[in-house]
């Protein structure tokens, strides 16, 4: 009974411990001795909070203009003491952390079914597909959907969308509204927009992310970037050049997961399909993949493909996840946006 009694201390303890460790700010590092000037540094490389600088190595920190090694050393020895998940913790802990999770409805019955709920929090997820499967119009719905509350306590936020390709279509956003009885100008307002135009400026976009939501601390539960390889294709171009891209890609990709851990927020990118020269060689009954390569397979949490159905009816498949079994839920495009199929 006593062994029981310590199990729900040890797990209320690390439900209340987890809450504190998502926003503990880098401000508290001033008790260690960290000069305020060295954390505004930090600040303005995105760098809000303890579990952010462990979240960077020694190297990356040392890059940040005005920063040398000596406080490197320092700032990662304080930030090791303050912070309260550094170590081990049982499976069991574990899974209590993880009742943080959300999920966001897609609008579509079947589809939040297939993704067990919706898009997930503290994950990527990325769609695949070729132009006009609905990459976007997925986009657009789930900017309106993260807004209104959901199951099993979720309450809605704000979303960040980072446009690659300027698809990003604001007044998209009114027909959608007005289907789930939402205020247009409201849900415009709760939608904070960016256009990247290289692959450079895409990774700075992702530093005054983690400012922002450092900033408003749990209002934000969506970044979307549509889509994520666009300006990686452009900027790099010749099997010359695919070892260094396939380098930024994966630093890109490492830093979306540590902010979706960092703050909990769902991570939900789009991705383009690229012909396959050799599929023809091994009979595959697909001629096509999505691009990115293992960099990107490995880095995103669920991944799922999209195809064209009949009339404005959409496929979606489980391509790969970790806990969700491989299967397909068929959706629509309409005018509010993705909807339950047609018949």
């Amino acid at each position: 009974m006593m062994q029981k009694q310590l199990a729900d201390t040890s797990t209320d303890d690390l439900d209340e411990s987890a809450e504190e460790a998502t926003f503990q700010d880098i401000d508290m590092l001033q008790d260690q001795g960290i000069n305020a000037a060295d954390l505004k540094k930090l600040k303005t490389a995105g760098i809000c909070t303890i579990k952010g600088v462990q979240m960077h190595t020694k190297k990356a920190l040392c890059n940040i203009k005005g920063i040398s090694e000596a406080k490197v050393e320092k700032i990662k020895e304080a930030a090791a003491k303050m912070a309260v998940d550094s170590g081990f913790v049982s499976a069991l802990n574990f899974s209590m952390k993880r009742k943080q999770c959300f999920r966001i409805s897609c609008g579509c019955a079947d589809l939040d079914k297939l993704l067990g709920g919706g898009v997930e929090s503290m994950a990527i997820t990325e769609v695949f597909g070729e132009f006009r499967t609905g990459k976007t119009q997925l986009s657009h719905t789930l900017c309106v959907t993260t807004q209104m509350p959901g199951a099993m306590g979720y309450t809605g936020g704000k979303v960040v969308y980072i446009d690659t390709e300027n698809t990003f279509r604001p007044d998209r956003l009114r027909p959608i509204a007005d289907r789930f009885n939402l205020d247009q100008s409201a849900v415009l307002d709760n939608v904070l927009y960016a256009r990247a135009y290289t692959s450079e400026h895409q990774m700075e976009l992702l530093d005054h992310v983690a400012s922002k939501f450092h900033e408003e601390a749990g209002i934000f539960k969506l970044l979307i970037v549509d889509s994520i390889m666009a300006l990686f294709r452009v900027d790099f171009s010749g099997r010359g050049e695919l070892a260094d891209r396939q380098q930024k890609l994966a630093q890109m990709l490492s830093r979306l997961q540590k902010i979706s851990e960092e703050y909990n927020v769902a991570v939900f990118v789009t991705n383009q399909m690229t012909a396959d020269p050799g599929a023809a060689m091994s009979f595959q009954a697909d001629p096509k993949k999505p691009i990115g390569g293992h960099i990107l397979a490995h880095a995103s949490t669920t991944r799922i493909s999209l195809r064209k159905g009949r009339g404005e009816n959409r496929v979606a498949k489980i391509y790969d996840s970790p806990d969700m079994p491989e299967s397909e839920a068929t959706f629509s495009i309409t005018n509010g946006g993705i909807a339950d199929a047609k018949e």
